[in-house]
């Protein structure tokens, strides 16, 4: 065959060659599902295929082990609802902690001052005892013979009547004597069956707090076990989530308004607990904490207030029970808004529409948005 000939032939060849590859490279593209097809960027061109991936005609091996796909949005609202009802079941278990233990510390006090009395009343009964047998043996030697027959034998008519008047006066002595121990007796049975009752009670609120505590460690555990099963991007977004539901609830709430009329005056002593209260940013929220280097809600507003010269109750319910209410419209920093319908949850207004406030565990004191939260009322302390 010519040399001519030969490189035909060849050309030829090679030609074939080609199609052949090219025919086998478009069947594995077409084999590829669509999910698994490279990502368009964002100018609409296909993204380069990943590092590692098999070249064009080849079987492809197994495939590597994929990253957990993100939970959606709508899951990640519900955990977000979940963590919220969580959160707010420990702040409802943490003020009936505070609450029980306010209680505890009351009686104990209480019952200490009734132990101090009932240890000064057995003294007294001594005393009045140990008085009531010397006037009795003082009596008995005094007045072996009735007095007409003392009087007949006496050679001393005017000693015998000074003896009767002593005999006289000793006797309403120990008529008195005998009366202040009556009453002594009583007021030691009536401090004995009170310290009884109060003991009983100490204890009732001790089970109380205890209760509580435990609530508070499984509502906190509980929501610590849901978030510590979201991967990063997850706890991001969910984040993210909690900042939108915020803002539209802040939203909401100046578009009602909800501020018309309020203005920015305050008194001495709300300014000094809005003071104490922003010396606090930035401090951890811890369940049962009233400072100085962690807080829990009603345990910071508690002490802002006390710092302020007026001391308010403990408690969240306990400030919306016993505490002067005032509309929204006329609330001024200082003044404490009181959340959700069981009164579990405080803030002080600090103007502005906005609030400071210990939120949650695993959070810190912070400034928000008054309408984050469904407001009960406000309360004024020094209303």
């Amino acid at each position: 065959m010519g040399s001519g000939k030969r490189g035909l032939l060849a050309a030829a060849v090679t030609v074939v060659c080609a199609v052949t590859v090219l025919a086998g490279a478009g069947t594995a593209f077409a084999s590829v599902p669509p999910d698994l097809s490279a990502t368009p960027t964002a100018s609409g061109a296909p993204a380069p295929a990943p590092s590692g991936s098999p070249a064009p005609g080849t079987t492809p091996g197994p495939a590597p082990s994929a990253t957990p796909t993100p939970a959606p949005d709508k899951d990640l609202e519900k955990i977000r609802k979940r963590l919220d009802r969580l959160y707010r079941e420990a702040a409802a278990a943490t003020d009936a902690y505070n609450a029980a233990e306010e209680k505890a510390d009351k009686q104990s006090a209480r019952l200490d001052d009734l132990n101090e009395r009932i240890a000064e009343g057995r003294k007294r009964l001594k005393r009045l005892k140990d008085q009531a047998g010397a006037t009795a043996r003082a009596q008995y030697r005094n007045g072996g013979l009735p007095p007409t027959a003392r009087f007949l034998l006496s050679d001393d008519p005017q000693r015998f009547a000074d003896s009767a008047a002593v005999i006289l006066n000793g006797e309403r002595a120990t008529k008195k004597l005998l009366t202040e121990m009556t009453r002594t007796q009583k007021e030691l049975r009536a401090d004995s069956d009170d310290a009884t009752a109060r003991m009983e009670k100490l204890e009732a609120d001790r089970a109380d707090k205890a209760a509580a505590k435990k609530k508070i460690k499984k509502r906190i555990a509980d929501a610590e076990l849901v978030e510590s099963r979201l991967e990063k991007k997850e706890k991001e977004r969910l984040a993210e989530l909690e900042r939108q539901a915020a803002h539209a609830a802040q939203t909401a709430w100046l578009d009602s308004g909800a501020l018309d009329g309020v203005s920015g005056k305050t008194s001495a002593e709300g300014k000094k607990a809005v003071a104490f209260a922003t010396a606090q940013l930035g401090k951890p929220y811890v369940w049962g904490a009233e400072g100085p280097d962690s807080f829990d809600c009603s345990g910071l507003t508690s002490q802002a207030w006390a710092a302020a010269g007026h001391p308010i109750p403990r408690t969240s319910q306990e400030q919306w029970r016993r505490l002067p209410h005032v509309a929204v419209a006329d609330m001024r920093p200082g003044d404490l808004i009181i959340y959700f319908g069981d009164a579990t949850h405080v803030a002080m207004y600090a103007g502005d529409g906005k609030i400071i406030h210990a939120p949650r565990p695993g959070r810190t004191v912070t400034v928000t948005g008054a309408g984050t939260m469904p407001i009960l009322g406000v309360v004024r302390p020094n209303g």
